[in-house]
């Protein structure tokens, strides 16, 4: 039970390694935070449990091979010296994987989530509260800074 647990944690670090160190994972959590911001938090999308479904599975797939993308990254770049024919092809299509699944799954969002009255709601809701659009503006230039910049450790270089 010792090792489970521990295989978790194990998961766990290299998830929040790619977070805090990879720019396009910090940009996929923080689309995903807006979009299961708005699915939960307000009433304006009607989904059913398998459009859920598709989303969730959707996220999870961008999600696992952008860490494979960086497993894929690093271990090339441990295994190789100097720059590789081979080792550009690994890295290029690792990353081309994300690619087509960050790809397919906004085509899906849109598909889903293209609810001209959903966003029809939005607009009375915001224009009924101009501070929570300014909220929402200054949450999203916090989240550029994010995702360009990451997570300010406090070490300096």
């Amino acid at each position: 039970m010792k090792g489970l647990l521990k295989s978790f944690v194990y998961a766990g670090n290299g998830i929040l390694w790619c977070i805090k160190n990879e720019r396009n994972m910090r940009a996929h959590f923080s689309l995903c935070v807006y979009m299961y911001a708005y699915l939960l938090v307000y009433d304006f999308f009607v989904l059913s449990k398998t459009e859920w479904a598709i989303i969730l599975l959707c996220n999870a797939l961008v999600f696992s091979l952008e860490i494979v993308n960086t497993a894929v990254e690093k271990a090339v770049d441990l295994a190789t010296e100097k720059q590789n024919p081979l080792a550009k092809i690994s890295k290029d299509a690792a990353a081309g994987a994300v690619l087509v699944s960050a790809i397919f799954s906004v085509i899906v969002g849109l598909v889903i989530l293209l609810q001209p009255e959903a966003f029809r709601a939005m607009v009375e809701y915001y224009k009924s509260r101009i501070y929570l659009l300014v909220i929402l503006a200054a949450s999203l230039v916090l989240t550029f800074a994010f995702i360009l910049k990451g997570i300010p450790s406090g070490k300096k270089k």
